[in-house]
């Protein structure tokens, strides 16, 4: 169970005011029961809006990255919270879901702006920055001498005069051409994409689809490892703080996010994170353009067979994708010490069933643990109607077998719990599997299973696989009837 059930909200409310990097903040006894502070803990959950892009959320090898996700989790676990992550790059439809009250937070690299500010709460600085013209090298730039390359450049603002440059809609950036524009005292030609993101428009320059476009100088750097043909050292700003942003009628919060941001940036922790996304040129995300989801929208290898049995199966392939994560880490010649093999860690035992001789290979392994996942839904659909629901009960059996979930939907049975319902209820009973009490009761008929393992494996792949349909984009599945039908995350397992 959550470590937080079970304490009374003044508790945990003290708890995060003493934690870690919050220790120096402290809660007022005149609070009332409905700040937006005590909402959120008592909702057990933190809802953040994000942006996905090569440095704040992305996927990397099938491993959820990024450095606000990284500065996010810390706060969700000072808080004692579950961090709930959403995304969205467009940056008006993300203020909008914030004012109507969809999100706790939007935790993007945001520029503050007058405009802003009017009707938005920013938190302390996250980073600090400068907007940068992106523009790209002129054809044969390896073997121009610096000068020759700097000569076909833009260096001065005022040659910006009459050039069209590209720009995310919505974006601070607009406000800031236009002050440069009154600046210059000549006119900046400014299109606003409503379609492509920051990271894309920087794609397209190195392409040579477009001329010019602005980012913020660490966007701008990280993305220049993965680009080689542009130039960034031309900025169109002063230094400019990058902040959080909340709604406008929640000081407590706001309050307590400065205090807790404040903290953290003292902390080894932070200055990894730091390190890690923004300075280091070590680590192999920044590097390696393969399985990067902002830069290739591919998982693993084996994504081409995952899709197409994933597709036989009827099953979401990035479920079954978020499966392999968890057993293998895209490992195929893992092995397990109970003797299962592969991506999906298959037993002699599943291979049988389905009469695949070839189990052990990337193939093989891949269709026999999604005919597995199949089987198992076929056995849970009748009593679970839910896909949602039914998909826990379906990862526990894929994990520990089925005969252990049985025996822990009895033991629900026995203690007047939902057999059919899996959070705080049969999680509870699979959980505690372990303990003396439960696995000799009559009712059980498959005995001891450490079941901490199926527990935190089920939160564990659901958690990645929320992950991947933030971050990858659905398939296609094409019916019997030929007719197309998008695979929503909310559907998890269709149904045939």
């Amino acid at each position: 169970m959550k470590k937080h059930l079970g304490f009374t909200v003044s508790f945990i409310i003290i708890c995060i005011f003493t934690l870690g990097a919050c220790s120096s903040v402290k809660y007022h006894e005149e609070t009332k029961e409905n700040t937006k502070l005590t909402k959120i803990i008592k909702s057990g959950k933190l809802r953040v809006l994000v942006d996905c892009n090569s440095t704040n959320y992305f996927l990397y090898r099938g491993k959820t990255m990024g450095y606000q996700y990284a500065i996010l989790q810390h706060l969700a676990k000072d808080m004692r919270l579950k961090l709930e992550i959403k995304v969205s790059n467009n940056q008006k439809e993300s203020f909008e879901g914030l004012k109507n009250g969809d999100y706790d937070l939007i935790a993007k690299n945001l520029i503050i702006t007058k405009d802003r500010e009017k009707e938005f709460n920013f938190t302390g600085p996250i980073l600090q920055t400068r907007q940068i013209l992106v523009q790209r090298k002129p054809d044969g730039w390896r073997k121009l001498t610096s000068k020759q390359i700097n000569d076909s450049l833009i260096r001065n603002q005022l040659d910006l005069a009459g050039r069209t440059i590209y720009i995310q809609k919505n974006s601070a950036y607009k406000s800031r051409l236009e002050h440069l524009s009154d600046e210059i005292g000549t006119s900046i030609n400014i299109v606003q994409d409503s379609i492509y993101g920051v990271e894309q428009l920087i794609a397209k320059v190195s392409e040579g689809k477009i001329d010019y476009t602005i980012c913020e100088e660490n966007v701008a750097s990280i993305n220049k490892q993965y680009y080689s043909n542009l130039d960034i050292s031309t900025p169109v700003s002063f230094p400019q703080n990058l902040a959080w942003a909340v709604r406008k009628e929640e000081p407590e919060w706001l309050n307590y996010l400065d205090n807790w941001i404040k903290n953290f940036k003292e902390t080894k922790e932070y200055k990894a994170i730091y390190e890690k996304y923004y300075i280091s040129k070590r680590s192999s995300f920044v590097n390696n353009k393969t399985y990067h989801s902002n830069l290739g929208g591919e998982i693993s290898p084996y994504d081409k067979l995952i899709k197409e049995y994933s597709k036989k199966a009827n099953i979401d392939w990035r479920l079954v994708a978020a499966v392999i994560y968890q057993e293998s880490r895209f490992d195929p010649d893992a092995v397990s010490w109970q003797g299962a093999y592969g991506l999906m860690q298959v037993i002699p035992e599943s291979a049988d069933r389905f009469n695949i001789k070839d189990f052990k290979s990337p193939e093989g392994n891949i269709k026999t643990g999604v005919k597995l996942l199949e089987w198992l839904n076929s056995i849970f659909e009748p009593q679970i109607a839910d896909a949602t629901e039914r998909l826990k009960f379906i990862l526990a059996s894929y994990n520990a077998g089925y005969g252990h979930v049985k025996d822990a939907q009895r033991l629900a049975i026995k203690y007047h719990k939902d057999p059919y319902k899996w959070t705080g209820s049969v999680d509870y009973f699979m959980l505690n599997k372990s303990n003396k009490k439960y696995y000799t009761d009559k009712v059980v008929k498959w005995g001891y299973c450490r079941g901490s393992e199926p527990y935190n494996y089920v939160n564990g792949v659901i958690d990645s696989y929320h992950h991947y349909c933030n971050l990858i984009k659905p398939e296609i599945l094409i019916t019997k009837n030929q007719s197309k039908r998008i695979i929503r995350s909310g559907d998890i397992l269709a149904t045939k």
